[in-house]
């Protein structure tokens, strides 16, 4: 087992808050760490992808050949990863080599009992903790306009603010330990009903001979106005900037749309709530992906929906 380092004093605190390790350097992660070496932050990462590494070393990142290696002298260690067991595995190998009082920032989108236990990792190793998941797609992770809604202590959030504040425009403090995930399952398990039910509106538009745009000019405008509509319309024209005007290319893909949902049910059983339109957009996900489109952009289910499978 690795040796721990030595609690660091407050000077050897104070550089190390500079020192950022991100660890998973994908298709999110990659622009996001870029953009904390926008910020002035020198920061290490490694990936298991070897064309992932190639993209950050292009960013400034300095890649490291392990992860343990990367958080050497690091304040903050940031992760995005797949799913609950890979961030479980991960920091349980970290917290043997990072210091005491460093910050752990897990940005995945992963199930609530994954993202407390992985508060309980950091504390056993005297380390803080936040569960940040982001919504913003691989558009704003470029951008440096995430949105990310966190969990843990206020002590947790008050040292992590800033970094976050460097890679997203809405820093949101949910609550504690798994709070942030809570409220990203929350959030887009409303997006992914409200997309279906405007996919669901265009094609019965269409069979009714209304225009695309007569529908959106309408429904953009009126009681039917949200961000399914307004900002990715499922059809092409009205929002120029929607995936639709691109072959449906993502965007925010259906798997991960999937996934999201899922998630959400799986919470749901949890907890013992009902949300039986959140089931019924998982079903109607689970159905899209399976005929092979789980690449595609998740608005375009309306696709599918038109072919009536």
């Amino acid at each position: 087992m690795n040796q721990r380092h030595a609690a660091p004093s407050a000077y050897g605190r104070k550089d190390m808050e500079d020192r950022v390790a991100f660890i998973g350097l994908g298709n999110m992660g990659g622009p996001m760490a870029a953009n904390l070496v926008k910020a002035g932050y020198q920061v290490a990462g490694f990936d298991l992808s070897p064309e992932s590494r190639e993209a950050a070393a292009g960013n400034g990142i300095s890649v490291t050949a392990s992860a343990v290696e990367a958080v050497k002298e690091a304040g903050v260690v940031v992760t995005m990863l797949p799913a609950g067991k890979h961030v479980l595995s991960v920091w349980e190998e970290l917290i043997a080599a990072v210091a005491p009082g460093t910050l752990l920032i897990d940005c995945s989108t992963i199930d609530v009992e994954s993202a407390r236990q992985a508060h309980s990792l950091a504390k056993t190793a005297s380390c803080l903790s936040l569960d940040a998941p982001v919504s913003g797609g691989t558009g704003g992770a470029t951008a440096g306009t995430l949105t990310f809604m966190v969990g843990g202590a206020n002590e947790a959030f008050a040292r992590g603010e800033a970094v976050l504040q460097k890679m997203g425009k809405r820093i949101v403090h949910c609550g504690d330990a798994g709070a942030g995930q809570a409220a990203k399952i929350c959030n887009n398990m409303i997006l992914g009903i409200t997309m279906a039910g405007v996919c669901e509106a265009f094609v019965l538009g269409e069979k009714l001979g209304l225009s695309h745009q007569a529908l959106f000019d309408v429904a953009s405008t009126s009681s039917g106005q949200c961000w399914s509509i307004n900002t990715y319309c499922p059809v092409p024209g009205p929002v120029p900037t929607s995936p639709a005007n691109n072959g449906y290319k993502p965007g925010f893909a259906a798997a991960l749309m999937l996934k999201d949902l899922k998630l959400s049910q799986d919470a749901a059983g949890s907890a013992g709530a009902k949300t039986e339109m959140g089931a019924h957009a998982a079903d109607l996900y689970e159905r899209f992906a399976a005929l092979g489109h789980g690449g595609d952009d998740f608005s375009g289910l309306i696709n599918f929906l038109r072919e009536g499978k």
